[in-house]
């Protein structure tokens, strides 16, 4: 073989493709092993071959693929990166799936056209003289409301009351401090902090039910 150039060698014409050049250097490099001559032959005559491609490749007169130019890539390529899958979200903590719900259109609804009524009321009696004292009436029904849809969820009362009675104090603490940020416009609007506090009780009250179990 040693008369032979480099394509002689490895028994593949001159034009032949990468994968056909790639095929036969296996085929003989399986063919002669454990001559360590001839392997050493092979390959001398398949670097050869790469480097005449990477000249032709300067001259212009062929274009090399990158696998020829960078043959390391095929390592990289053969391990698969890795992707995002959406199911990794579910590998969330335990406690978190297991307080987060996916609401049906229904779930939406219903509490939500509940919660508007108990807004409309806080708003009403707001604007009624003296009436004031009908607010924690009106929170006592959101309050109920609340702990309602969260127990047909999961049928778990004591989780429902501890959850509702969360958002209770979150949604008035929450409310009274915003309102007294914005108490003019408030008072503008015949709207006192403790109303203002209500709806925003309301709202979180709302997404509580919908979105926690």
């Amino acid at each position: 073989m040693t008369d032979q150039n480099p394509y002689e060698k490895l028994g593949v014409k001159e034009d032949a493709t990468f994968d056909e050049i790639q095929d036969a250097k296996g085929r003989l490099m399986e063919q002669h092993r454990g001559d360590q001559k001839l392997l050493e032959t092979v390959e001398a005559a398949y670097d050869a071959i790469i480097m005449d491609r990477l000249r032709m490749r300067q001259e212009g007169k062929i274009k090399v693929p990158e696998r020829i130019r960078f043959p390391e890539r095929d390592n990289l390529s053969s391990q698969a990166p890795p992707s995002f899958n959406p199911a990794s979200v579910e590998n969330s903590p335990a406690w978190l799936q297991r307080m987060l719900d996916t609401p049906t259109t229904g779930d939406l609804i219903l509490p939500g056209v509940c919660f508007l009524l108990l807004a409309g009321m806080t708003v009403f009696y707001g604007a009624a003289e003296g009436s004031d004292s009908a607010l924690p009436l009106v929170v006592a029904l959101g309050f109920g409301f609340n702990i309602y849809f969260l127990n047909r969820k999961e049928q778990q009362f004591g989780r429902a009351v501890l959850l509702t009675l969360a958002g209770l104090l979150v949604g008035v603490g929450l409310g009274t401090v915003l309102g007294s940020f914005i108490e003019t416009p408030l008072y503008n609007l015949g709207w006192s902090i403790e109303q203002f506090a209500t709806l925003v009780t309301f709202f979180l009250l709302w997404l509580i039910s919908s979105f926690l179990r």
